[in-house]
């Protein structure tokens, strides 16, 4: 228990300094961000409900996607989210994924 307190107070710091380094990236970048911290807590949604990752799939096959990195992006990110253990709640996932994938596009400049 510690140890996540411990972990969600420094994201929770780490949030500030993400927050505002965001002003610095381009809005692609922004709206990928977004976008996969969505896709990430609904897949993290569907997991706890015990829907099973082939139906995760088959549902994401059904989607009408505006780009056409988002298909194979979105079957990534619900691979990868079904793979981890965590039992975290949906919004902390999107929070997580979204200060994660800022930081990566930043350091990328």
């Amino acid at each position: 228990m510690r140890i996540v307190t411990s972990t969600l107070i420094a994201l929770s710091l780490a949030g500030g300094a993400v927050s505002a380094q965001a002003k610095e990236l381009r809005e692609n970048d922004r709206f990928m961000c977004s976008w996969g911290a969505g896709t990430a807590a609904r897949a993290q949604e569907l997991k706890l409900s015990g829907v099973s990752l082939y139906a995760a799939r088959q549902k994401i096959q059904t989607y009408k996607f505006n780009k056409s990195w988002m298909h194979m992006m979105a079957m990534g990110i619900t691979e990868q989210t079904y793979d981890s253990p965590s039992r975290l709640k949906p919004p902390v996932i999107r929070k997580s994924f979204y200060e994660e994938c800022v930081r990566y596009k930043l350091a990328r400049k």
